[in-house]
């Protein structure tokens, strides 16, 4: 599995660009499979990934250092400006507003949930 970076399209787009990113799909598909081009939840992103075939961890957890990450996850943080879906892959973030990144993009609140292949 590779992760190609794709930027949100849109300011409520993170959620598709993370699952476009994940699944190698456009954030065209996404939206279309979720029938949806604005805020995804939780529920949503879970259903998206076990559809293509990846498990997402039913727990989420709090994280405070990058040390502490699995080597796959989706991550919900507190942003200055809202709460906000970004990928961690691997040793590097995958941010779809802030870009490719060696830590987390500025947060107060930050939790994750691990992605694995079955």
């Amino acid at each position: 599995m590779k992760v190609k970076y794709i930027h949100e399209p849109t300011d409520l787009q993170c959620g598709q660009a993370v699952l476009a990113m994940l699944l190698d799909k456009s954030v065209d598909e996404i939206v279309k499979h979720l029938n949806n081009e604005r805020e995804t939840t939780l529920k949503e992103m879970r259903s998206t990934l076990a559809f293509f075939g990846l498990n997402c961890s039913s727990q989420r957890k709090e994280v405070s250092d990058k040390s502490e990450l699995p080597g796959i996850c989706i991550l919900s943080l507190e942003t200055p400006r809202c709460w906000h879906w970004s990928l961690y892959f691997k040793g590097t973030f995958y941010d779809p507003e802030h870009g490719v990144m060696d830590d987390f993009p500025e947060s107060k609140r930050k939790y994750y949930w691990e992605i694995t292949e079955p």
